[in-house]
């Protein structure tokens, strides 16, 4: 039986694929056309070519695709946040980040969106170098599923759209699932930095953190179909994650760079002249619940400030 969760779920999934098509042609622009606007001079510069690891987040899915890359179902993108910081600091980009990857595609390969028609990613530890001088590194959502939740999310908020059904699936009798996946993802992410630090010990170790996804309060159902109460519950988790990677980077010895605090207020529920971050239906070229074009060079401004310290 048809129902309007599965109706905007499946909507979504064609937007999705025509977005990608679209994108897959799209001849890529400059870094420069983002707006990163600086002159290397002013940062702390790498003698060597910034290494991007990590999930969509760092490949910047679909803004649009680099039709030069050798592995597009990575999703990867000149607009991305660590292609904008590249081309800021005026060093060339090694891209190993991919679509979909978690703590086991560091040091396995994965196969890519789309799977056997446009590849597998080598494990990307393996794009690492002994010599290199500033990698960065956005990691943990994928590993704990959370487009997945927020798929489930909006299912379930047909059931009850003025209470907080999400929550009361993935925390029933008061223990929450999402909480302690966060918790156990801490020692994996504790791994992963030691895993760089080996293979390129002289580099600057830089973790980037996910941008402000959910509406300080209330919310914007049915637009963006998660109730009022389960979003005040899932901009929780996210900030336990964003807490939980800042302590990972700390105890590592690695910069953790805040990209919340500057996208606050620019939330899928925002305009689309506003948002840094898009909903279940995109309004501009990205995947749902990712970042636009707008948010990367938020997230981008966020590490190029970092690394003025």
């Amino acid at each position: 039986m048809w129902s309007p969760g599965r109706g905007l779920l499946a909507a979504a999934g064609v937007l999705t694929v025509t977005l990608l098509t679209a994108a897959c042609h799209e001849t890529p622009t400059v870094a420069a056309a983002a707006g990163v606007k600086s002159s290397a001079a002013a940062y702390t510069a790498p003698s060597g070519p910034v290494v991007a690891l990590g999930d969509s987040y760092t490949a910047g899915a679909l803004l649009p695709l680099d039709s030069r890359a050798t592995l597009p179902g990575c999703l990867r993108s000149t607009r991305a946040y660590p292609a904008l910081v590249a081309h800021a600091l005026r060093v060339p980009l090694r891209e190993a980040a991919c679509a979909s990857a978690g703590v086991k595609e560091m040091t396995g390969a994965q196969r890519t969106y789309l799977g056997t028609y446009l590849g597998t990613n080598p494990a990307q530890l393996t794009a690492l170098a002994p010599d290199d001088r500033l990698v960065l590194l956005t990691l943990g959502g994928d590993d704990m599923g959370f487009l997945n939740v927020l798929k489930e999310c909006v299912k379930l908020s047909f059931t009850r759209p003025w209470g907080s059904p999400c929550e009361a699936h993935y925390a029933p009798g008061g223990h929450d699932q999402l909480a302690a996946g966060v918790t156990a993802e801490a020692p994996k992410m504790a791994s992963v930095l030691a895993a760089i630090e080996a293979r390129a010990p002289r580099a600057r170790i830089v973790v980037v953190g996910y941008p402000d996804m959910f509406p300080q309060s209330g919310g914007c159902w049915p637009a963006v179909p998660i109730t009022n109460g389960d979003v005040a519950y899932l901009r929780g988790i996210e900030v336990k994650v964003n807490a939980m990677l800042a302590a990972a980077a700390k105890a590592a010895g690695a910069t953790f760079v805040n990209t919340y605090a500057p996208t606050t207020g620019h939330d899928f529920c925002t305009p689309e002249s506003v948002r840094d971050v898009e909903g279940l239906v995109p309004g501009s070229l990205a995947l749902p619940f990712h970042p636009n074009a707008r948010g990367q060079q938020a997230m981008a401004n966020a590490v190029l400030a970092a690394l003025k310290n």
